[in-house]
């Protein structure tokens, strides 16, 4: 029942807009050219777009390309964050507002099984540096000027939309090339030991809309509780198709991150407690559905058929 506004930016070649084709969402969601960088074009897109409620899902977000782009990275993840409160700080007040913060503030020296809301903040990458300044941004503009603002701190959220520059989907779709005979060559992979908390974005995300619809703004966790290797993601999805990882894959030093986080698990109970929240998709069956995509498309590409770039060229 929304009426549905988009940012898109403003580039020489077509906008990355495959998911939403894919889906059928392409022609019921207004595109507006906006930047993230640059307060004029967001003040314009919020005018045009008269909105109820602001998702900021707009990052730099691969962690790995941030050690290379730290400034674009701040740019977009930080101050982006504070572009957006500014806006609504001297315009409309009561526009409520979701942030996409990430597990990655969290960091790598963090002593804990599983991370709440409260647990200390230790970011170990420009991105999660960014994000962490939007975290603690969110919430200062909350308290000083009674913004209806709040964190979503999503750990890991996968679906077969995921890019291929993430392990997740990069794993999926080499064992789908595997599966019909397309690749020969060798799946390059950093720390097959880091642990992370695997989640089905289309649930976790519903959770996002949940949380601006509470009587009060606040910062949830998202989260399954339960972490699994990167070992065990990749030796599960081969396993669908029959075959060994380890024929497939090796780990590579260009994969590893300056600094890498072992463990990043994280503990929902706060959303479970407040709207009844959980992860109903299995760390299994999430790898199912994406495997189960990636051979869907990669037969397309075999047969001719039109099928989404990103396939080939991880745009």
């Amino acid at each position: 029942g929304y009426e549905v506004s988009g940012t898109v930016r403003r580039v020489s070649s077509p906008t990355n807009l495959w998911r939403l084709a894919d889906l059928g969402l392409l022609g019921r969601i207004n595109l507006i050219p906006a930047d993230m960088t640059d307060v004029g074009s967001l003040i314009a897109a919020i005018s045009q777009a008269q909105p109820n409620e602001i998702f900021n899902l707009s990052a730099q977000s691969f962690v790995g390309a941030s050690f290379q782009m730290p400034h674009t990275t701040a740019q977009v993840d930080a101050l982006g964050v504070l572009n957006v409160l500014e806006v609504i700080r001297y315009g409309d007040k009561s526009i409520k507002v979701y942030q996409a913060s990430s597990s990655e503030i969290y960091g790598g020296m963090v002593d804990s099984e599983s991370l709440d809301e409260n647990s200390p903040k230790n970011p170990a990458s420009p991105y999660a540096v960014s994000k962490l300044f939007g975290f603690h941004t969110v919430r200062m503009y909350r308290k000083a000027y009674g913004i209806f603002a709040v964190n979503g701190i999503l750990f890991n959220h996968d679906s077969i939309y995921r890019g291929l520059e993430f392990v997740s989907r990069k794993i999926t779709n080499h064992v789908a090339q595997v599966a019909l005979g397309l690749t020969k060559e060798k799946l390059r992979l950093g720390n097959l030991d880091a642990i992370r908390d695997f989640g089905f974005a289309p649930i976790c995300v519903e959770s996002m809309w949940t949380m601006l619809q509470q009587d009060k703004p606040d910062d949830f966790v998202i989260a399954t509780g339960i972490g699994h290797s990167v070992k065990e993601f990749v030796e599960y999805a081969f396993s669908l198709i029959d075959e060994d990882w380890r024929e497939y894959t090796e780990v590579s030093q260009t994969e590893m991150r300056p600094l890498d986080v072992a463990r990043l698990v994280g503990n929902p109970a706060k959303a479970r407690a407040q709207f009844g929240w959980s992860p109903q998709v299995t760390f299994r069956e999430l790898i199912e559905i994406m495997v189960e995509a990636d051979i869907r498309r990669w037969k397309q590409y075999k047969l001719g058929k039109n099928f989404p770039w990103d396939v080939v060229v991880g745009a």
